[in-house]
């Protein structure tokens, strides 16, 4: 089931401690547009239809990146879009927004999603993922 766009709006807000919506909305689309220049395929396709309309429609005509970024320079690009945001409001930001995402794709989207994402993402997301094991050495 699609979630809507104010109750998406409405946790994000909530998340983030936003004082308005304005503040959850701008910070929701431009995550999900960095977001969106990561994805590729059926995975971005399938969370897309999972999200509200409004935020379907930014992540499928995402900003372009030129290389996958890591999980901290996602959180720099995410400040350099947002006026007056420092990497530390950044940070708070994406863990806001994507902690609404991450329960809106369930357990097994997000698994896909983050196999095409560099490690570290799945602490953004707010679903830690527990470490690998090393395979025996011979």
């Amino acid at each position: 089931m699609t979630l809507r766009w104010e109750p998406f709006l409405a946790q994000v807000q909530d998340l983030g401690a936003y004082p308005s919506p304005r503040e959850a909305e701008r910070a929701a689309r431009t995550v999900l547009a960095l977001l969106g220049a990561l994805l590729v395929g059926s995975e971005r396709a399938e969370l897309a239809a999972r999200l509200p309309e409004t935020c379907a429609l930014v992540l499928l005509n995402p900003l372009h990146a030129a290389e996958p970024l890591t999980p901290e320079r996602f959180v720099r690009a995410t400040s350099a879009w947002i006026d007056g945001a420092t990497d530390q409001t950044a940070a708070w930001d994406v863990s806001a927004v994507l902690s609404v995402v991450a329960d809106a794709a369930g357990d097994d989207l997000m698994r896909r999603v983050l196999l095409q994402l560099p490690p570290g993402y799945d602490l953004l997301f707010g679903r830690p993922e527990p470490p690998r094991p090393e395979p025996p050495r011979p």
